[in-house]
């Protein structure tokens, strides 16, 4: 997996019901004096390069007592002059470097060819319409296309392709009413996490005059009434620091449409509570408002909700009232009977389970359970014709069943191989049923299923140039430095000759309970026909197992991560499928902190590595943007308890100067308000400067793009350099003609 699946890492949980469904990983000093040289250009494989100079500083911070230097924190300064001539430098180094390798060529050639397929998402049900994104293939971004009915002619809704020419004006998402007359979408500069609202009539395809600005990790929650709407927002930042500042103090606001957002009502606020964020999401026949709150990052959430009354003519000002208020477990509200709300929940059950809540008895002694807890982990649900559509994880893969309202299982649905589930769209009010399904192997279809009859159809099958029958998925477990066992997926050609020698590419993530599960890239066929192969480790951080897994991966026990990582290298070294030399490691977001961490305490052990915006400053990733967020499930450096553990991984701590670290490459975009970009300036400018052998360190930084946006034309350039530079340090070379 690399950055064009990561769009949701490091994303706060529960901000609202649109939110949560589209996401789909998370984030100064002196500005002159600095010497930024053009250096002399030298391929990855001829000595060792001359990097651009970055001044170290004489700067030492001291954590309860532990003087730990920070030669680079100049570099926090994004604005800085000094930071942008070394970042120009690099990315001409990177550039140069790239252009001598004969693979680059065949690479993005191929990589293009199998990019241009169409591809579409489940369709959105509203007023009898039907709303999807397509691409054609090689757009920047997708289109958004409406159906006035399932048998109609789909018509472009919204281009995002026509708002500027090369892609950095981002549709970050959309929402439409729920009879379909009007869409809300959000915008964003280059992608950043920063939005704005604007409101499409649907008929007349004009945008209306309202601007809803200053909103991030938010959806739409729209009124039956088409009225208006729910969103939360922070305060605006300070002028020409938006990327980095601090955000804090996050609102849940009521706009309604035609009125200027200095209007808009104020639904909600904690300022107890100035690092969590909150959002809100409407019962689907917009009786109930619920709002959502989160410490940060953190599994548990708190549901406070309100009863609108007449759904045609809300109240929205109604009197929020507690549901679950104890941060003690995770809690989302599926749908609901009359005043029986269907909740999936982890309390008691840290791999899900959904129970019936009445809202005049809400105790945990008076839920009926539902569906209970089981083999897999519940990894979403929704009402559908009256009945629950609930999708289970069984290590990794999915599963889909349909249950009545009294627990009863009336179909388990049939998917085409082990894969994954994904963009579940349905209604408590109609029987059909959309959703898509991929796996390593076989690109994103979307389906059609009929809840009366229990029929499935295929409703939209891209053609891809790539012939999967070659190849296949395995499953295996390996086991781990203290001797758990890890599920990891391998991806190679049929019958492949163990011999030690096959090229291999280990991903992980390890955080956030996210499961990385069977997804189908433009690039695996790539790899794979360059004879590759292609390994998937389901580290603990994330949800494979449920939540226990995943706390085994957080906080003080995060070096479980790194070690179930090294182990997954070990594994494929054991059975031979390659060898170090041969072996090249990628992560993005938080998985770039995992490479980060791999580097440098296993430098022998990998052949070449990528670290995709990383958090590689352990020590300081709070003080920006979204960062504080993330400390519950890091810790921060303000705790002298967690400062041990932290500083005894962080990557950018422990960079040692004449150590040998494998080849690696690192990106970062100049928009990135998820992972600020200083966490991969800081991390290259001391892996270069420490760098005790021959192997190249690269940086590319990418322009007008975020931590999950690039268009499509930017995200194949990317992808093709990382790719090369990985493939090149592992020995691969240029398939031979008729291959």
């Amino acid at each position: 997996m690399n950055d064009e699946q990561a769009s949701h890492r490091l994303q706060p949980r529960h901000v609202t019901v649109a939110k949560v469904r589209r996401a789909a990983t998370v984030l100064a000093a002196a500005a002159a004096g600095i010497l930024v040289m053009v250096p002399a250009l030298a391929s990855t494989k001829e000595g060792k390069l001359h990097y651009p100079a970055a001044r170290r500083d004489k700067i030492v911070d001291t954590y309860f007592g532990t003087k730990v230097p920070a030669p680079y924190q100049w570099m926090e300064n994004l604005d800085s002059p000094a930071v942008k001539k070394w970042v120009e430098a690099e990315n001409k180094l990177t550039s140069s470097s790239m252009d001598k390798i004969p693979l680059r060529g065949w690479i993005r050639n191929r990589l293009t060819k199998l990019w241009n397929f169409a591809r579409e998402g489940t369709p959105v049900q509203a007023g009898g319409k039907l709303f999807f994104d397509r691409n054609s293939g090689l757009q920047n971004q997708s289109v958004v296309y409406v159906q006035d009915s399932p048998s109609a002619k789909p018509r472009v809704l919204l281009d995002p392709n026509t708002l500027s020419p090369d892609g950095s004006i981002a549709l970050a998402g959309w929402e439409p009413t729920r009879d379909g007359k009007y869409v809300a979408y959000q915008l964003s500069q280059g992608g950043s996490d920063w939005e704005t609202i604007h409101v499409l009539d649907v008929a007349t395809g004009k945008t209306l005059s309202d601007r809803v600005r200053w909103v991030k990790f938010s959806g739409v929650a729209w009124t039956r009434d088409d009225k208006g709407f729910y969103y939360s927002r922070y305060p605006e930042p300070p002028k020409g620091k938006a990327i980095s500042h601090r955000v804090q103090n996050q609102k849940v606001y009521y706009h309604r449409l035609g009125t200027p957002q200095a209007k808009d009502a104020l639904i909600y606020a904690r300022p107890d509570l100035p690092d969590w964020v909150m959002g809100a999401g409407l019962s689907e026949d917009g009786r109930y408002l619920f709002v959502y709150l989160n410490n940060g990052t953190a599994p548990e959430n708190e549901i406070y909700y309100a009863d609108l009354g007449k759904p045609e003519q809300p109240n929205v000002d109604a009197k929020l009232e507690p549901l679950f208020t104890k941060d003690d477990a995770q809690y989302a509200v599926v749908g609901h009977e009359g005043s029986t709300l269907f909740v999936k929940t982890t309390l008691h059950a840290p791999k899900g389970r959904i129970v019936a809540v009445k809202l005049d008895a809400q105790a945990p002694a008076h839920w009926r359970v539902i569906v209970p807890e089981g083999k897999g982990v519940i990894a979403g649900a929704t009402m559908a014709d009256g009945r629950l559509l609930v999708e289970e994880q069984v290590v990794a893969t999915s599963r889909l069943f349909l249950y009545d309202t009294s627990g009863k299982l009336l179909h388990k649905i049939a998917l085409p191989t082990l894969g994954t589930v994904g963009g579940i769209s349905a209604r408590n009010d109609s029987p059909d049923v959309y959703y898509d399904f991929t796996s390593f192997l076989y690109p994103g279809s979307v389906y059609h299923y009929d809840v009366p009859t229990g029929k499935t159809t295929v409703t939209f099958r891209p053609k891809v140039d790539f012939d999967p029958s070659p190849y296949e998925t395995r499953q295996v477990f390996y086991t781990s430095k203290d001797g758990t066992k890890v599920p990891m997926f391998i991806v190679a050609k049929k019958g492949l000759k163990l011999d030690g020698d096959n090229p291999t590419i280990l991903y992980g993530y390890g955080g956030f309970d996210i499961t990385i599960t069977p997804y189908f890239s433009p690039t695996l066929p790539v790899w794979l026909e360059l004879g590759g192969v292609y390994a998937v480790a389901n580290l603990r951080g994330g949800a494979v197992y449920g939540e226990q897994w995943h706390r085994a991966g957080m906080l003080g026990r995060k070096q479980n991560v790194f070690d179930d990582f090294a182990w997954a290298a070990k594994y494929l070294i054991k059975e031979k499928y390659t060898r170090p030399k041969r072996l090249g490691i990628q992560g993005y977001s938080n998985g770039g902190l995992l490479i980060g961490a791999s580097i440098t305490q296993h430098p022998d052990l990998f052949g070449a590595a990528y670290a995709g915006a990383g958090v590689m400053d352990m020590l300081r990733y709070q003080k920006f943007s979204g960062g504080d967020l993330w400390a519950p499930e890091y810790g921060t450096s303000d705790n002298a308890k967690a400062f041990k553990w932290l500083y005894a991984y962080s990557p950018l701590a422990n960079i040692k100067k004449g150590v040998c670290y494998p080849p690696t490459i690192v990106t970062t975009a100049d928009h990135d308000d998820r992972v600020v970009p200083s966490h991969s300036y800081k991390f290259t400018a001391k892996l270069q400067y420490s760098q005790g052998c021959a192997n190249p360190v690269l940086i590319r930084v990418a322009t007008q793009t975020s931590h999950g946006y690039m268009p499509t034309d930017k995200r194949i350039a990317q992808t093709t350099d990382v790719w090369t530079f990985e493939a090149h340090n592992l020995g691969v070379t240029v398939p031979a003609k008729g291959k």
